[in-house]
């Protein structure tokens, strides 16, 4: 008939079932083998991925320590230093002490001894020349003549009238005019009196 077509009807045999079976499970069979064979090369070629990332606990050192700190006990210990207790002796020191005496600055000089006193006159003389004892006459030196007592003899001579002394030393001889025993220096007889005078009657004492 045109127009239709028949459907052929395949009547498969118990045989043709089994073989279409095993044709089915091999090829499931050798899918999976296959599957697993590119999946194992596929993950033998692959590079591993390694992550150079650091990580936190990495970046953060930890603190530590410092091993080269010098010890405290390395420095030299304090018992080492003389020791500062002061010595029972220093006590004595808080004691007062007592000045020493000190030395007198002024020495008293003994007083000279009158070996022999008297009145007489004197005059002065202010020449210039050389005396008995051969020293060149001064008429500004407290010296004085007279006629017997030693050189450098000191003769403390004083005027009665105005209580006014001089001591002289004997260097030369004289005075040569009765009623005198001395003959004073220009010097040592205005001491006392008045150049104007000339001469007057003194009381001396002899000095030892």
């Amino acid at each position: 008939m045109a127009g239709r077509h028949s459907r052929t009807r395949r009547n498969l045999s118990p045989a043709g079932i089994a073989a279409t079976a095993a044709v089915g499970v091999a090829l499931a069979v050798g899918g999976t083998v296959g599957a697993v064979h590119l999946t194992s090369g596929t993950t033998d070629s692959a590079p591993v991925a390694i992550d150079l990332t650091p990580t936190t606990a990495a970046s953060t050192p930890a603190p530590s320590t410092p091993a080269a700190t010098p010890s405290l006990s390395a420095s030299p210990s304090a018992s080492a230093s003389p020791s500062a207790t002061r010595s029972p002796q220093a006590a004595s020191r808080a004691k007062a002490r007592t000045a020493a005496p000190k030395p007198s600055a002024t020495r008293t000089t003994p007083k000279p001894t009158v070996v022999d006193s008297g009145s007489c006159g004197a005059s002065f003389y202010s020449d210039g020349q050389l005396t008995a004892n051969g020293e060149n006459f001064n008429p500004d030196a407290l010296t004085a003549a007279h006629k017997t007592l030693p050189f450098d003899t000191k003769v403390r001579v004083t005027n009665p009238e105005n209580g006014k002394s001089v001591t002289v030393r004997i260097n030369d001889r004289g005075p040569f005019i009765d009623g005198r025993c001395l003959d004073l220096s220009r010097a040592a007889f205005a001491s006392i009196a008045s150049l104007d005078v000339g001469a007057l009657t003194v009381r001396y004492e002899v000095l030892g």
